[in-house]
């Protein structure tokens, strides 16, 4: 009983601090991210309290898991409005820039750090992807939104790239042991992640759009169920299940559903947690005392990254697009790499525990190195490159804007929210924020209060924003 109340108090003090280190972050410049692993650190083996953690199977299965709904509020949070005119040269960075960054970095280690082609390739796949974890912490921590559509281009890179990364460790792995080939494993996960994305999602949709729950709080308990259902049925099919949750967190955060603002709510608290755990975790996880060893090496890969791989992907491939250099060398910047490669790295030791190197802490120092400094810079970059717009922040997306759009009135036949029967006001399905100011009965106005009764008939004037209103006057309820 005394060692699971130490234990306890142990977890409590260490989200407890975590949290703190969000408002402590801001004052120093240092993403809170980069904190949460210090943390992990000092609780873990080598730190003051001294904690035994050393599963790393046990570290990679919650950290993955911790990944889904990460990603899949990433895609809720992305307004495909402003990010459709970039998602062309996202997606060309979250593909064919993952497979260029990996192969420059893999040569690198090959060639300047000795290591064997197989083993330096694997480093490459490892750390080939943007992180999103850390890209949406910084970018939304410092409410930062870039011109030329940088912001959203940043989001749906790293929330889509993650597959390819992991899809080119995985392939690797398998080459290295003489079992399947990269184009059959490329086809299965990026095929059956999309079409599950797409085909899952919009079965969410449609549930969501026609469920209503008697209390508010169920609504995001169901969504989260829906992006692990969405997760778990898609690795079962043989896809990506990262890129179907993220996919179908688009599809659902454009959907005119009710009762966005709960879920915005919900899953901004539950994704920092996630975020305080995986870091964490990670820092649990590690030692200390090993990482002056690594420390070159990863620091190297680092900087490689940062001022060869990550710039030669982003300038190559975005060559044919009309795109200033600025804009081009805040994309350089801001190629953070962070929870994503650790967590494949612990794939890695799992699938090749006789690598020579010690992949885990050498890609430990990548992240946090990475979130650290690139993290930090981002939003001097963003200032010093003129890239600001001064007219909105980062948060500005269709879930978080509800409150700064015009309200409009509308009128609409009772009709269709009876459901064939009268209804008090107060039990009609109206989403959040849309109000009925006004009864339209036989020629006659009527002031309505929750108890007035509506009747077949009746026209109602709804005062409400165009987001709001736009699940009332779709079709499928009109209809």
């Amino acid at each position: 009983m005394t060692t699971n109340a130490l234990l306890l108090a142990a977890l409590a003090l260490a989200i407890a601090l975590c949290a703190l280190c969000t408002k402590l972050s801001h004052r120093l410049g240092i993403p809170a991210l980069a904190l949460f692993s210090l943390i992990g650190m000092l609780f873990g083996s080598d730190g003051v309290l001294g904690i035994p953690f050393a599963d790393a199977a046990m570290a990679e299965q919650l950290c993955s898991l911790a990944l889904v709904p990460i990603l899949f509020y990433g895609g809720f949070g992305t307004n495909w409005k402003t990010a459709r005119p970039v998602a062309g040269r996202a997606i060309l960075l979250s593909s064919a820039g993952v497979f260029l960054t990996s192969a420059l970095t893999g040569l690198f280690c090959h060639l300047a750090l000795g290591m064997s082609w197989w083993e330096g390739m694997l480093m490459g796949s490892v750390v080939g992807s943007t992180d999103a974890t850390s890209v949406f912490s910084v970018l939304r921590s410092h409410k930062l939104n870039c011109k030329g559509g940088l912001a959203p281009l940043l989001e749906v890179e790293s929330g889509s790239n993650d597959p390819f990364a992991y899809i080119l460790t995985v392939a690797i792995l398998s080459l290295k042991g003489g079992e399947g080939s990269l184009a059959g494993l490329f086809l299965a996960q990026v095929g059956g992640g999309v079409l599950c994305g797409f085909a899952l999602g919009a079965a969410a949709v449609f549930l969501m759009k026609r469920l209503r729950f008697e209390s508010e709080g169920w609504q995001p308990i169901f969504t989260l169920a829906l992006a692990l259902l969405i997760y778990a049925l898609t690795g079962l099919l043989g896809g990506n299940g990262y890129l179907a949750v993220y996919i179908s967190g688009i599809l659902l955060g454009n959907a005119p559903i009710p009762h966005k603002r709960p879920l915005v709510h919900f899953f901004d608290g539950a994704t920092s947690l996630l975020q305080i755990a995986i870091f964490f975790t990670l820092g649990l996880l590690s030692f200390p005392s090993g990482l002056p060893r690594v420390l070159p090496a990863g620091l190297a890969i680092s900087l490689f990254l940062a001022l060869v791989a990550r710039p030669a992907a982003v300038f190559l491939l975005l060559a044919p697009f009309r795109m200033p250099w600025r804009q081009k060398l805040l994309l350089c910047v801001a190629g953070l790499r962070g929870a994503a490669a650790i967590v494949f790295s612990l794939v890695v030791a799992a699938g090749a525990p006789g690598l020579e190197r010690d992949i885990f802490h050498i890609i430990f120092v990548v992240a946090l190195s990475s979130v650290t400094v690139q993290g930090a810079l981002i939003p001097w970059a963003a200032k010093k490159l003129d890239l600001v717009d001064p007219d909105g922040t980062v948060l500005e997306t269709f879930t978080d804007y509800q409150e700064t759009g015009a309200a409009r009135l509308v009128q609409l036949p009772a009709g269709a929210l009876l459901q064939g029967a009268p209804r008090f006001v107060a039990d009609l399905p109206l989403p959040e924020g849309v109000l009925i100011v006004e009864i339209l009965r036989a020629g006659e106005t009527v002031v309505p209060s929750g108890g007035t009764l509506v009747k077949e008939g009746d026209t109602l004037t709804l005062c409400g924003e165009e987001e709001s209103l736009s699940a009332l006057l779709s079709p499928e309820i009109q209809g």
